[in-house]
């Protein structure tokens, strides 16, 4: 079973019934070869239980496409061919690394991150998932971090609604934040196969990836985290290799997904440097699609410099200077920069969870401006312990409510990206954002100023005397912009001497 037509970057899904006995997981084998223009693809397809096969792929162009599956799996063969269309309205294609630090779609839009984390959003309830999805839409984001193996931690005490493998986790019906310590160690109840999946747990997760995607929301996919009372994130590598390898086969095919090989790598007990190269080498060599890989730290940064990290996935370290580093960052790993995390608008006890909400907004102004892609998180404390940061629902702070005005000026910059201009002696004290295309910066004079926390009265600046510059005065917390006039020479603007503010220059 399958559709004779699909749109570039869609997904091809194709279905049929083979063998069901033994371990269908672990003894059979599924194969396909799609060819089409420019394209001679071969992949691996998966069980998704029930007797059920399926094998996916993604077009990266549009014409008329031929496939051949076989494998032992079924004693037959199957052949047949599909035509694939233009583009549906919003499908850009998959995020890719462009002109080094920046990053755009396959179709060439620019893509500017406005991102935020919601580690296990997708396994609460149904209610829950739907609210995330309009919070999310109404807030502007288009990625979101969230892992495939449920979380323990402060905050997240309770089971997931569904486990990734056959078997049973330990008896906590009655776990609470008051009693968990009186359970701690007792895991006798945890029986897991780690060669049998739960099929229901993945497609659920599919559901929500192909709502993402409905909306124009990335899914940064953590495979491996530390956060765990259920065994997953210790198992062997050859247990990894089989998970790792059944999550492409399944997932890789949606245009919408990244990899993220861990959420802090540095907090894993049983694995060490030589186990991440592995695991993202792994997924640069058997992923068709070479979706964005990266790999988070807590402590310490990874070596961004590994072929198999497309960009740098980053955690503040110094808990005062955070995005400030981007420079320094941009310039050791020659990558483009993404702030995951840049501490958590919110008000719980941990220091990465209580910044404010002008803070918050204050750091996305500030790494954008230096050419990284920020991201958010929203830890406010509640008595039913949901918060967004790890189960998603409502959002209550004020940050997230002024990114989608960010995003409309990060993507009216002239070509792909920004960057710090140091040549011009009028940004010391700021920072001075200029076109990542120096050649664009040059014809079109387009700068911004972002004050930060300062605030001052007024600003002079002098430009070309024979060129008019029209000056836009920018609220960032406001979010309103005040056209100041066009200007020539030098020329003095006055400002509202609070903080937050930036000044946009363009040749009028």
């Amino acid at each position: 079973m399958y559709e004779k037509t699909i749109e570039q970057w869609g997904m091809f899904e194709w279905s049929g019934k083979g063998k069901s006995s033994g371990n269908p997981f672990a003894d059979v084998t599924i194969r396909g070869r799609f060819q089409g223009p420019g394209e001679d693809v071969t992949t691996e397809g998966f069980y998704d239980g029930d007797g059920v096969y399926k094998i996916r792929f993604m077009p990266r162009n549009q014409g008329h496409y031929t496939f051949q599956i076989g494998g032992d799996f079924s004693d037959e063969s199957f052949a047949g061919e599909f035509d694939v269309t233009a583009p549906g309205e919003g499908n850009h294609g998959p995020v890719s690394v462009c002109n080094t630090y920046c990053l755009q779609y396959a179709d060439g839009t620019p893509y500017y991150s406005i991102g935020t984390t919601c580690y296990v959003w997708e396994l609460q309830s149904d209610a829950l998932i739907e609210k995330t999805l309009q919070n999310l839409e109404k807030a502007g984001f288009n990625k979101i971090r969230f892992c495939i193996f449920p979380k323990h931690y402060d905050y997240n005490l309770r089971e997931p609604r569904s486990y990734p493998y056959e078997g049973t986790p330990m008896d906590s019906s009655v776990l609470t934040r008051e009693n968990f310590q009186e359970y701690t160690g007792k895991t006798e109840g945890n029986h897991w196969d780690f060669y049998r999946f739960n099929p229901a747990h993945f497609r659920h997760i599919e559901d929500c990836i192909r709502k993402l995607s409905a909306i124009g929301v990335e899914a940064d996919i953590i495979v491996f985290h530390p956060y765990d009372r259920w065994g997953f994130s210790s198992m062997s590598r050859a247990e990894d290799t089989f998970y790792m390898k059944y999550l492409i086969n399944r997932l890789s095919a949606f245009r919408n997904v990244w990899w993220a090989m861990a959420n802090e790598y540095d907090l894993f007990e049983e694995k060490n440097a030589a186990d991440w190269d592995y695991i993202g080498n792994y997924f640069m060599e058997h992923d068709p699609y070479q979706h964005l890989r990266s790999i988070h730290n807590c402590h310490e940064f990874f070596d961004h410099s590994k072929p198999w990290i497309t960009h740098v996935s980053a955690q503040r370290i110094d808990i005062y200077r955070t995005v400030e580093n981007t420079d320094e960052i941009r310039k050791t790993y020659q990558k483009p920069v993404i702030w995951d995390e840049i501490s958590y608008e919110g008000n719980i006890q941990f220091g990465w969870g209580n910044i404010t909400g002008e803070e918050m907004v204050r750091r996305f102004w500030e790494a954008s401006m230096r050419g990284a892609y920020p991201g958010h998180g929203e830890t406010y404390y509640n008595e039913e312990d949901i918060l967004w940061w790890s189960h998603g629902g409502d959002l209550h702070g004020e940050s997230h409510k002024r990114f989608a005005f960010l995003h409309r000026i990060l993507c009216e910059t002239p070509g792909n990206g920004l960057k710090i201009d140091t040549s011009r002696r009028d940004g010391w004290d700021c920072a001075l954002a200029m076109p990542a295309d120096e050649d664009l910066a040059e014809k079109t004079g387009y700068r911004i100023y972002y004050f930060s926390f300062m605030r001052p009265s007024l600003r002079d600046f002098t430009w070309a005397d024979d060129t008019s510059y029209r000056v836009e005065v920018i609220d960032t917390w406001n979010m309103t912009i005040t056209d100041a006039g066009v200007h020539r020479g030098t020329f003095r603007i006055q400002l509202p001497g609070r903080p937050y503010i930036a000044v946009r220059i363009r040749k009028a």
